[in-house]
């Protein structure tokens, strides 16, 4: 089976004997939306991809296995996620600056711990690519 998912939605497809038609008015979509898809020109949403992997009796796994750039268009941004050291450690310095320093030094800690909790994940990917 060809390892790309448009190669594998055209053999299943194909196999179960259903036209690009046949597909599209299952998935509420158009023919041309899986000629696209088919053809490797586009890809579907995940929940188009649910509904395709329950129409041919196939995993998720099967499908986008090999198919790199469709792992990485559906691949799940963490970013904001609250195991971010960032956000932590922004905290930290907020509470440090509210609650051990006086004066100037609780705005300065405060503002430290808010641009951390913003920006720590941008500067930690920014260093990486320096170095």
């Amino acid at each position: 089976m060809n390892e790309k998912f448009g190669g594998k939605l055209r053999a299943l497809r194909e196999n179960k004997g259903m036209s690009q038609s046949d597909l599209a008015d299952q998935l509420n979509v158009s023919r041309q939306a899986v000629y696209k898809w088919e053809s490797n020109k586009g890809y579907p949403d995940i929940e188009n991809l649910i509904r395709i992997s329950d129409i041919f009796n196939v995993t998720i796994d099967e499908l986008i296995r090999k198919d790199e750039t469709l792992q990485n268009k559906i691949r799940i941004d963490d970013e904001g996620n609250l195991s971010d050291p960032g956000f932590y450690i922004g905290i930290v310095l907020i509470l440090l600056g509210l609650l051990v320093f006086d004066g100037g030094l609780t705005t300065a800690f405060v503002m430290i711990g808010v641009i951390v909790m913003i920006f720590f994940t941008d500067l930690v990917k920014s260093s990486k690519t320096l170095f």
